[in-house]
């Protein structure tokens, strides 16, 4: 045990134990508050909500708030209070366009343009030369940077950058054609959770057996080959009792079901292509037909979908050269999964100690010229609705009673599979450097040992 993680509380001292008072205990999410999330990369906006100059959108996490803007030189994201009397420059939750008129105080009238610079105080000869100095009164910048067709912000300004945080996970998700996507639809829910719990429960597939039993009937060689047996390695899923027909028919009704439950995931436009290969000449040795089906599905998905105008990548060329997990999770709170060339994205924020804000997006490719609307808000609905698709409506039923879970009589830790369950105690370690202030260089490159740990196990951090 280091000195720090005696001085810090519910520390993770065995990396396959995770103390369980910190997804309640009141003190230990204080210390995330003013210790985790003021220093790290937030996922704060989609960047086609703000495409045009004068856009702007509000994120918030926490009581702090920031305006992200589109302006002449570029995103931009300034604190979102006045600087005469502190008021909100805009509502939580909102969006617009400040083009004309800029940001306007509602108390006051005080007044902003794109460049954060004040434009306009009302009875300016009521205040002393030094309260309207220019430089004291312009807004406070945010930091933001763009990757991933996303504006990330962070509200330290000495942190490292945010490509120096994620590291080649972001690369590789941008090779696959994550900038030029779109959201097709935008759900949030709040569920009684740390938020914490709910993140695990999307670092490892290890749950699928139970909570999804209709993945495991339609594919159970690609679960069970990971979870079920002693393996020594994980390949393409194979049933070699089965012919090639019948594991072909297996793959195509485990992407329908992934498209029911995930859309972006694997996309209904997707899963249409697919259904069309199932009968194309093979091999009769599945070993050696389903590799070069799946090759024969990739390449078959980027054509057509090039042949409709879709900018998407070359999914067979992006396969060996920038290969990504099913999952791929960007610190602190982002997830984004691929399979072919879309994908769905979550975001969690914290809300309380048992309480978080969960939200998903169906990202995926248009033509030029075709794209939708851009979607501005999500459609929030209760944690246990009908109108979500069945795979994330199975999470939810997990979820809250994990949080339950946590106060049971004789529960101490989680108990973790050190190959499978690594990504939860990487992660969580690396919560325990932000909140001792290991220094950040070290934060940053212990945070990018995480790209690709989906299903992975617990690495040594350096920290």
């Amino acid at each position: 045990m280091t000195e720090g993680a005696r001085e810090l509380p519910h520390a993770v001292v065995d990396p396959a134990r995770i103390p369980v008072e910190r997804y309640f205990d009141e003190a230990f999410f204080r210390l995330e508050c003013e210790r985790l999330w003021p220093r790290v990369w937030q996922m704060a906006c989609r960047l086609e909500q703000i495409p045009e100059v004068g856009d702007w959108v509000e994120y918030h996490n926490l009581g702090r708030s920031v305006i992200v803007v589109r302006t002449q030189a570029g995103v931009r994201a300034y604190h979102n209070a006045c600087r005469h009397r502190g008021v909100p420059l805009v509502p939580e939750g909102s969006h617009g366009n400040a083009r004309g008129q800029g940001f306007i105080c509602p108390f006051h009238g005080w007044r902003w343009n794109l460049e954060g610079e004040n434009t306009f105080v009302y009875g300016r000869h009521l205040f002393s030369q030094r309260q309207l100095d220019p430089a004291d009164i312009a807004l406070p910048a945010c930091r933001v940077e763009e990757a991933l067709g996303c504006a990330f912000i962070n509200f330290d300004d000495q942190a490292p950058s945010l490509r120096e945080c994620l590291g080649e996970v972001v690369d590789r998700l941008e090779a696959h054609g994550a900038a030029n996507m779109r959201a097709e639809w935008w759900y949030a829910t709040e569920l009684p959770a740390n938020w914490k719990i709910a993140m695990e429960a999307f670092m490892e597939g290890y749950h699928v057996m139970r909570t999804h039993p209709q993945l495991q009937r339609a594919l159970p060689a690609l679960y069970n080959q990971r979870y079920g047996h002693d393996t020594g390695g994980i390949g393409l899923p194979v049933n070699p009792n089965q012919t090639v027909r019948q594991n072909i028919a297996a793959q195509v009704r485990h992407f329908e079901l992934l498209s029911e439950g995930m859309a972006g995931m694997v996309h209904a436009k997707e899963v249409e292509i697919i259904r069309q290969l199932a009968d194309v000449p093979l091999p009769d040795d599945p070993e050696t037909a389903i590799p070069q089906w799946f090759g024969i599905v990739q390449a078959e998905i980027t054509r057509r979908l090039r042949e409709r105008g879709e900018p998407v990548p070359d999914l067979n060329e992006v396969a060996v050269s920038h290969p990504v997990n099913a999952v791929e999770f960007l610190f602190p709170h982002y997830f984004l999964l691929p399979t072919f060339t879309s994908m769905s994205a979550y975001r969690i924020r914290p809300l309380a100690p048992e309480r978080c804000l969960f939200e998903i997006w169906s990202l995926t490719h248009f033509p030029p010229g075709q794209e939708p609307p851009p979607v501005m808000a999500p459609r929030v609905l209760p944690h246990d609705s009908e109108a979500f698709p069945p795979i994330p409506r199975q999470d939810y039923s997990n979820i809250p009673a994990q949080q339950r879970g946590c106060h049971a009589g004789g529960f101490r830790f989680m108990r973790l599979a050190e190959q499978v369950e690594g990504l939860i105690s990487n992660y969580q370690r690396i919560i325990d450097g932000y909140l001792r202030g290991v220094e950040p260089a070290r934060l940053a490159a212990a945070t990018r040992k995480l790209g690709g740990n989906f299903d992975g196990p617990v690495l040594e951090l350096g920290l």
